[in-house]
């Protein structure tokens, strides 16, 4: 029997008070992607035909950060329980559709879990459950003795014996739309929190006849939501602890794995190593065979096979060609592309640079908006001096060439095939092929009333 026809409702109108953040709750990071993002790529998993976000605190912020998704955004303007929260969005509902009730502070929320309740929901109304031995502060399921489940008794309405349950709701649910936009007409709230509570819609199924199942999830992580930093920090730790898994079980090598951070998205080839302390962010590839040594930071990065990342690198949005190395203490920035078997070293810095395969900067230098051709030696201390205050120029150092340790080219200017630029040169002007070009000044001349370049306009 196929499916019917799925809405999601996610439910992130809370401003999260014990977060003690002008940030709402929701846009607190977990591995690099907002909190609500981790949902939402779960909630997109399941092919929804909608997905509505309910949303409240920081609300234009909230929504300018997803501008890119396909989300019906419904706002509840007063905090008046998740009952009344999902009254909001009940007007988006198809009639012949089911939903699931998902909540916008849950970012492991599991995606097999989901599929599970969903297909006991054709009929049904159904409830994912956990079982936690300190249950304060949670809603208790309470079960007849054939198991079906009769009632939610939230903690502070529950009686001693209700307090005495261990299963309690993780307030994420799936039921047909047909009955759920029935149910939500005939909530109140008469409760200890004067609330209108999503949760007493199961005694409300069951006077009208209607089964109510709670699938107990063994994962308590995944229906854990965010309330506080501590519980930022320790959902944060158990996210990179099964990335870490994840990665070992594909074949990476880890030295520590409690000493890795994704945040974003990693993959790698066959027989990839990392040490310790590393952090990667946004987009990274790295083929095979690639080590990256401790404490480096990669961000928007392509590392291809056999390249070696060593200690103390930092990479952003800039790609590594094969059998490279770089480091330790190399920084390349973006628009930075390096071809096979380029060498970058200690305390270089790499900016807007395209490099030929071969060529080597390996000492203390800098190198931007720069052209390099193939097998090019740039000596200790070399600076591309690229920008005159105002605007930016280009420098390109055809192959072959070799620029002796602390030259300066002052760009715009272009260094010959096969050329050589002596030590301690200051290039102004552009540099013949196969020859050596020097300039070293015997004495310090000043310009009176020299005015420095304007920014011109693009």
């Amino acid at each position: 029997m196929a499916q019917p026809t799925l809405n999601i409702v996610i439910l992130a109108a809370g401003k999260g008070t014990r977060m003690h953040s002008n940030t709402p709750k929701v846009l607190h990071q977990v591995g690099g992607k907002a909190i609500l993002a981790h949902v939402i790529e779960c909630a997109k998993a399941l092919n929804p035909k909608k997905i509505i976000v309910v949303y409240g605190y920081g609300g234009e912020t909230v929504r300018e950060t997803f501008a890119n998704e396909t989300i019906i955004w419904v706002n509840q303007a007063e905090q008046l329980g998740t009952g009344h929260a999902v009254q909001q969005a009940a007007p988006y509902l198809d009639a012949e559709a089911q939903t699931l009730v998902l909540l916008g502070d849950v970012p492991l929320v599991d995606v097999d879990a989901c599929r599970n309740l969903l297909a006991q929901a054709t009929d049904k109304l159904a409830i994912l459950s956990f079982n936690k031995p300190d249950p304060t502060g949670y809603g208790r399921i309470v079960r007849a003795t054939s198991g079906n489940v009769t009632a939610i008794v939230e903690h502070k309405d529950a009686t001693e014996t209700h307090r005495q349950i261990i299963e309690v709701n993780t307030g994420m649910m799936a039921m047909p739309n047909a009955q759920l936009t029935q149910w939500l007409s005939q909530l109140t709230n008469n409760n200890a929190q004067g609330e209108y509570y999503l949760t007493d819609i199961v005694a409300l199924a069951v006077q009208q006849g209607t089964k109510v199942v709670a699938e107990i999830t063994p994962d308590e992580w995944s229906v854990t939501g965010i309330n506080s930093k501590s519980d930022l920090a320790q959902i944060e730790r158990t996210y990179q602890t099964r990335t870490a898994q994840k990665l070992m079980q594909q074949g990476v090598t880890l030295k520590d794995p409690a000493r890795l951070d994704v945040r974003g998205n990693l993959n790698c080839g066959r027989d990839v190593e990392i040490d310790v302390n590393c952090v990667f962010e946004g987009n990274v590839t790295l083929g095979d065979y690639v080590t990256i040594g401790p404490n480096c930071v990669i961000k928007n990065a392509n590392i291809k096979a056999g390249a070696k990342i060593a200690p103390f690198t930092h990479i952003e949005d800039a790609e590594v060609g094969d059998n490279s190395r770089i480091g330790p203490y190399a920084r390349l920035r973006p628009g930075t592309v390096l071809q096979n078997e380029t060498h970058i070293g200690n305390f270089v810095e790499l900016k807007n640079a395209q490099v030929d395969s071969g060529s080597k900067v390996n000492h203390l230098s800098y190198v931007g908006d720069a052209v390099v051709g193939k097998n090019v030696n740039i000596g200790a201390g070399t600076i591309t001096c690229n920008y005159d205050g105002a605007n930016k120029f280009q420098t390109v150092i055809e192959d072959n060439a070799f620029i002796g340790s602390d030259s300066q080219l002052i760009a715009p200017v272009t260094i010959g095939k096969g050329a050589t630029i002596a030590a301690g040169s200051t290039i102004t002007k552009n540099a013949p092929a196969d020859a050596l070009t020097f300039c070293r000044a015997k004495e310090q001349k000043t310009i009176l009333g020299w005015q420095r370049p304007v920014k011109q306009k693009k």
